[in-house]
């Protein structure tokens, strides 16, 4: 092979090494903001369920809360 072809295959294997690690780094960070997503959504589900339930058990009308202490 003459020099400058086997100069521009090292290029070409070198860029398809940094485009692999490229895309290796861009799978892994798709992944774990998919699992963050995942936890979040879970997280929101919960608070939504809390919030129900503290919607439920107590009254939100403020007229039929007693008067505080001091009147």
């Amino acid at each position: 092979m003459s020099d400058t072809l086997e100069q521009r295959l090292t290029e070409l294997e070198v860029r398809l090494t940094f485009l692999d690690d490229t895309v290796n780094a861009l799978v892994a960070t798709e992944t774990e903001q998919a699992q963050r997503i995942l936890m979040l959504e879970q997280l929101l589900r919960d608070l939504r369920h809390e919030l129900v339930a503290l919607r439920t058990s107590h009254s939100l009308d403020p007229h039929s809360e007693p008067p505080p202490p001091h009147y």
